[in-house]
């Protein structure tokens, strides 16, 4: 048996399909994963190796998580079966496969079920787009806590693994926007095993064959992208070293200590710790604590960053003090380069949480081969004829690559997916278009997007690999685009001349937000873009106007989107296309104050844009903007006692208002709009003339109490202006 708890996360990572298959793959391949005894039994199944729980219905399709985990494991060998929105009130539907052999694997779905449940204002939402005809209420607040105490509770003595985006975003001690108070990572409050955070591949794929091969999970401690529960002080050897950066620099000597906000490694590999008595973890010998000690002028040693933890300040700290929240953001975000993190851990009452470093992306090869595996691209036949708004989004829609590295402190994509590009082969792609022209019912020749977190970062990476492995930004386009990053979009540009060449298919669109300030960089992309894949409208993400509230976003300002909104409308006047771009803002976003929501929307107005659908704000769990909100510091500078606060919008009224300054032209939004007008001292705003914001007269059912939400109404257009389309927490998913 391997024993892993005193060696650091490999750097060098086993290719995903080199593994012997599992003994179980004789029983071949499943039409769709099980979810009942009856199709376990079809399979001629006594039991599955592992068990998946989902807060979202199951359709056997790539962008579905529990579908993509699912099929790989089954490629590894494994039987895998799937247990969907269960009824979490009682274990007895986590009972309904039988004890996993290795583990339950537990997922709130594809979206956090905060996010999912409940809307910007804290309202219950009415829907569920990742359940049968959008029913809602199929899973609990907190689902992965909720469901994985089931799972303990169906069998006591089973392994419960925790992952996707709500573990992840809740790995550590965070910020819950619905219940206004800093929560304690999901790890304790679950009860789990193993928590695996972003993609989780490499680590599901490793953990399954080391468990079949008798290792216990209590072992397993050199996983990347793995955290997990251990003593307090616990280090896996004695030639670890843990750096104590659970406070904030106070005035004092200066003292040379290695820099938990440093923006380059620590170059040195030597291991300067002695051992020290044992501790509470069964006699161990144990390595030396390094205190940051600011009052002292000694120097401390180098470290080997693969053998160093640093210690984030603890739940109990986070907790009671905002600004020792932002110290802790800023110190988790540094450390999210899989090339130089260093592991993270954090006091949790007598227990540690212990982060592992990062997942290494996946390679190109590797990436093909998980979106090789024999999806049926369609729902379970167990949901009937019931439509899945989830799934009729994207059933014709690709996901061509991974991950994000333009940071936007609002988003979680890169907490979740990382800043490392991962992206498919050509052929990978052409062939899933081939699968959906052949498999999927109701295709009529249009493939609605070729994309993923944003559409045009396909193939885009670092120049230099050694310059990738050692930075430490936490933006490759802010506040400018990096001299390393190459932006050449040739590849794409092939990729989608190839995409539309294919048989069958007559229209190749691009649904994804684009990154306008790269793409201004490659002409040709633009033109390409525009001449052949917008049906019409383009949307793109300025989020706002104003410097102070861009700088807080780490967005680019309007300069690049007035560049290529020239080029945008050059290119479909020269394809004799008449095609619109739609802007996505953000109201009430930290660092933005009333007057800059006003110039927003004077902006609008001259524009001549009226947004249908807006949205304000929504502090997700472990986002930049979201330490920024609870803690009203700005954790993308370093962070102290005197930092300079941040301008956060917390009230119902104010919050209202910034997202009144969006829908200047909604009349149920004047009262509020004439008053907020007057006390910032710009009465001049209110008339009828055209340089004016809105009228002084109020039409007769609107501005009331009892007026009808501006949901309930049609889409009011003047001629020229855009109608911005829903697209509920786009950025949280």
């Amino acid at each position: 048996m391997k024993t892993a708890s005193n060696q650091a996360p490999s750097t060098a990572p086993r290719n995903l399909f080199s593994y012997r298959k599992y003994w179980a793959s004789r029983f071949g391949t499943a039409p769709f994963l099980p979810m009942s005894r009856a199709e376990m039994d079809e399979l001629g199944w006594d039991s599955c190796d592992i068990i998946l729980v989902t807060g979202d219905a199951y359709i056997d399709h790539p962008s579905f998580g529990m579908a993509l985990i699912g099929r790989l494991l089954e490629g590894q060998g494994f039987r895998v079966g799937i247990i969907s929105q269960p009824d979490w009130l009682s274990a007895r539907e986590f009972r309904a496969l039988g004890a996993p052999n290795l583990f339950f694997g537990v997922t709130a779905g594809n979206m956090d079920s905060m996010v999912n449940r409940y809307t910007a204002d804290r309202k219950p939402r009415s829907d569920d787009a990742y359940t049968p005809n959008g029913e809602a209420n199929k899973r609990p607040d907190h689902a992965v806590v909720v469901y994985a105490q089931r799972c303990r509770e169906a069998f006591p003595g089973a392994n419960v693994v925790i992952g996707s985006i709500e573990a992840s975003l809740r790995r550590i001690a965070h910020y819950d926007y619905w219940s206004d108070k800093v929560r304690r990572s999901v790890l304790p409050d679950s009860k789990a095993d193993l928590l695996i955070f972003g993609s989780a591949e490499r680590a599901v794929v490793e953990l399954a064959h080391r468990l079949a091969a008798g290792e216990a999970i209590s072992d397993i401690r050199d996983l990347r992208g793995t955290a997990f529960m251990v003593p307090r002080g616990w280090l896996p050897g004695n030639d670890w070293a843990e750096v104590d950066a659970s406070d904030v620099d106070t005035p004092g000597a200066l003292v040379r200590h290695p820099d938990p906000y440093a923006m380059t490694p620590e170059t040195g590999q030597d291991a300067a710790c002695a051992a020290r008595p044992a501790g509470s973890d069964g006699g161990k010998p144990r390595a030396q604590v390094i205190k940051l000690d600011f009052q002292s002028h000694s120097r401390m040693p180098k470290l080997d960053r693969t053998r160093t933890a640093i210690r984030l300040p603890s739940y109990e700290q986070v907790a009671a003090d905002p600004v020792l929240y932002a110290h802790a953001s800023r110190t988790f975000h540094v450390e999210s380069n899989p090339g130089n993190a260093r592991a993270l851990v954090q006091a949790h009452g007598e227990r540690d949480v212990w982060l592992n470093p990062p997942p290494i992306p996946l390679t190109t090869p590797e990436m093909d081969g998980v979106f090789a595996s024999p999806f049926r691209r369609r729902p379970h036949p167990s949901y009937g004829e019931a439509k899945i708004p989830a799934f009729e989004m994207i059933r014709f829609s690709i996901n061509i690559m991974r991950g994000c590295f333009g940071g936007c402190t609002f988003c979680s994509i890169t907490e979740h997916e990382g800043r490392i590009i991962q992206s498919r082969s050509e052929q990978s792609i052409l062939h899933e278009i081939e699968e959906i022209r052949d498999k999927t019912p109701g295709f009529t020749g249009v493939i609605s997007d070729l994309g993923g977190p944003t559409a045009n970062m396909y193939r885009l990476a670092c120049k230099d690999p050694r310059i990738e492995s050692s930075c430490r930004r936490l933006s490759c386009v802010f506040p400018g685009i990096c001299e390393n990053l190459d932006t050449d979009h040739t590849p794409l540009v092939r990729l989608y001349r190839k995409a539309r060449a294919v048989p069958g298919v007559k229209k190749v669109l691009i649904s994804s937000g684009l990154r306008y300030d790269l793409a201004v960089r490659d002409q040709q992309y633009v033109k390409e873009l525009v001449t052949h894949h917008v049906g019409g409208y383009l949307k793109i993400a300025p989020e706002h106007t104003e410097e102070g509230p861009l700088a807080h976003m780490m967005k680019p300002g309007m300069a690049s989107y007035d560049q290529f909104k020239a080029m945008f409308e050059k290119f479909s006047k020269e394809a004799g296309k008449e095609q619109y771009l739609i802007p996505y803002f953000i109201a009430a976003h930290p660092g933005t104050t009333d007057e800059d929501m006003l110039n927003l929307a004077l902006w609008l107005k001259r524009h001549n844009f009226r947004l249908d659908q807006v949205q304000t704000f929504l502090p997700t769990p472990m986002a930049i903007a979201t330490a920024m909100y609870h803690s009203r510091r700005n954790p993308l500078k370093k962070v102290s006692r005197t930092s300079d606060a941040v301008e956060t919008v917390r009230a119902g009224r104010q919050r209202r208002l910034h997202k009144a300054f969006l829908r200047y032209h909604d009349a149920n939004n004047w009262p509020l709009l004439r008053e907020a007008l007057k006390q910032m001292g710009r009465a001049d705003l209110i008339g009828n003339g055209r340089q004016q914001l809105i009228p002084s007269f109020q039409p007769p059912g609107t501005g009331t109490r009892g007026a009808a939400p501006v949901w309930a109404k049609p889409a009011v257009r003047s001629p020229g202006s855009v109608s911005l389309p829903a697209k509920a927490n786009r950025r949280a998913q």
